[in-house]
């Protein structure tokens, strides 16, 4: 009889699972239906760069599994109840844009907190929210409008006028008929050649986000680039010579198939690990793995922390102790630091800093002076920020004493110039001292990747890095005198953690106790130099 009553329950789930499956028009698929064919691949040299494998370790894969994501949004609506509709569909546009899209094609708003926590989902819309940034979202983007603003926040366009199993997905090879077929069997979509996949502007569309700045009342008062690294890319001298993908997702030196079944040698296969700047993440999505339905192997989830950590250290900064001598009983030195990104360093969601720690010790390693060091909670020594939410560190050209610290770093600020981390309810950026890439013309910079702050005059902060001088009173010290210079960043800083503890929320809790747990591995050092001075 228990077992009668099982098959039964079964079965209702299945033909509700049907229904709803029914009611949702067929425009994407999950990953699963790709990975079973495009993994398992190897290069020349015997490395594994299987796509299934490395996608799903990615933050592309796990954007709806993050859980500052949902404790952010949670804060935004809590801030914001009346516009509750608004921001969960305007939020799932590149966290759950599949889920989001269908959405927006059937003229509806997309909800996220219905499909959360991802471990309970069950429907097909379910499935598609815990997709994230999947296989049939980016390869069906259409070139239309790519690179133009009404492309960008989501505006991309994807071609629901074509029968489901008769559209096309887009790659960067041609397929001849045989593996079209093959592939259309298989995942319903029939590939086709096309160089837009391989632009900046493709990955524009989400990279590039307007958000709606509110008032009280949940009425839209103004417009924040929230984050704009393709414009600001377009501004520098990377423009039309390195592409987005050629950093995040650098080809394979030689010939290799792009696929285990039927596979065809081809040259210049993009890896999928999409290298990018959140180190931090990996590592809470592994440790909380069963809270958040992570489905990523712990040790692939290690793999994309190494690597990313890895592209950090080699391609993001340098550091430079430019001179050092001692004048007037104090030590004098210039630090050079270096900005090797094609955006701004940091770049991308505001709760991003890089910092200057700057260190000096006398002949018998006792400290002389310092600035800038991480605490094991997350927060920087000296750091205004850091201490009180409604203040903040102000750009420097000349650091004497150690309660200054050289952040770069963007403070967004709301109609009345007060410091806030509620993205809804900023209107502007009070500082923006953010490393320029090599070639941006701070003088000519649009409003939207505008320099903000003391940087806007400062006459060595210039497109490609800054110049900082500090002023250390040697005193009754004997040298000779070490001096250590690190940049450090955090995807996630202390003030943008914990200011979420305004809100009460069982999403806000959880990411808290997250951030808590590693704080003291939430920063790394991008670049260093050491010198001595006699």
């Amino acid at each position: 009889m228990v077992y009668k009553r099982i098959l039964l329950f079964t079965l209702i789930a299945l033909l509700l699972s049907a229904a709803a499956a029914a009611q949702v028009p067929r425009i994407f698929v999950t990953a699963d239906r790709c990975i079973s064919c495009h993994n398992g691949l190897v290069t020349p040299k015997g490395e594994d760069v299987s796509i299934g494998s490395d996608w799903r370790a990615s933050m592309m894969a796990n954007a709806a599994r993050d859980p500052y994501w949902h404790a952010a949004v949670r804060r935004e609506i809590l801030v914001h109840p009346t516009a509750r509709a608004a921001i969960e569909h305007e939020c799932s546009a590149c966290h759950m844009p599949m889920l989001r899209y269908l959405a927006k094609v059937s003229g509806q708003k997309s909800p996220v907190f219905e499909h959360l926590p991802i471990v309970r989902q069950c429907t097909p819309e379910d499935r598609l929210a815990a997709d994230g940034v999947s296989c049939a979202m980016c390869h069906q983007i259409q070139e239309d409008r790519l690179g133009k603003k009404e492309s960008f926040t989501a505006g991309f366009v994807v071609d629901t006028g074509i029968p489901f199993g008769e559209r096309k997905i887009f790659g960067p090879h041609e397929v001849d008929e045989g593996r079209k077929a093959l592939m259309q069997s298989s995942s319903r979509f029939i590939p086709n050649h096309a160089t837009h996949i391989q632009s900046s502007e493709l990955c524009a569309s989400c990279h590039t986000l307007f958000t709606h700045s509110l008032n009280e009342k949940g009425e839209v008062i103004g417009e924040l680039p929230e984050q704009v690294p393709y414009l600001e890319w377009k501004h520098s001298s990377y423009y039309n010579a390195r592409s987005c993908q050629s950093c995040h997702m650098p080809e394979v030196d030689g010939e290799m198939p792009i696929t285990g079944v039927m596979g065809k040698q081809r040259q210049k296969f993009s890896r999928h690990a999409f290298r990018g700047g959140n180190f931090f993440m990996p590592r809470i999505l592994n440790r909380y793995r069963d809270a958040l339905g992570v489905t990523a192997l712990p040790q692939e989830l290690d793999t994309t922390f190494r690597r990313t950590a890895r592209h950090l250290e080699t391609s993001s900064a340098r550091v430079t102790v430019r001179s050092a001598r001692i004048e007037d009983s104090r030590l004098r030195v210039e630090v050079l630091i270096k900005n090797l990104a094609g955006h701004k360093l940091p770049s991308a969601y505001p709760s991003r800093r890089t910092w200057i720690h700057f260190a000096v010790f006398d002949r018998d390693g006792n400290p002389v002076f310092k600035s800038g060091g991480l605490n094991p909670d997350g927060s920087i020594s000296g750091n205004d920020n850091d201490t009180d939410k409604d203040r903040f560190e102000p750009h420097f050209r000349e650091i004497d004493s150690a309660d200054k610290v050289q952040i770069y770093e963007a403070i967004l600020a709301g109609p009345e110039d007060r410091v806030t981390t509620v993205l809804l309810t900023a209107t502007h950026y009070i500082k923006d001292n953010r490393l320029l890439p090599d070639g941006f013309d701070k003088g000519t910079a649009d409003a939207d990747i505008a320099v903000q702050g003391g940087a806007e005059e400062d006459a060595d902060f210039l497109g490609g890095g800054d110049l900082v001088r500090y002023l250390v009173p040697a005193g009754v010290s004997e040298g000779p005198f070490k001096i250590q210079v690190a940049l450090w960043y955090q995807p996630i800083s202390y003030r943008w953690a914990h200011n979420l503890e305004q809100e009460d929320a069982e999403e806000i809790d959880l990411f808290v106790s997250c951030y808590n747990a590693l704080s003291d591995a939430s920063g790394m050092v991008l670049a260093r130099d050491e010198v001595t001075v006699e």
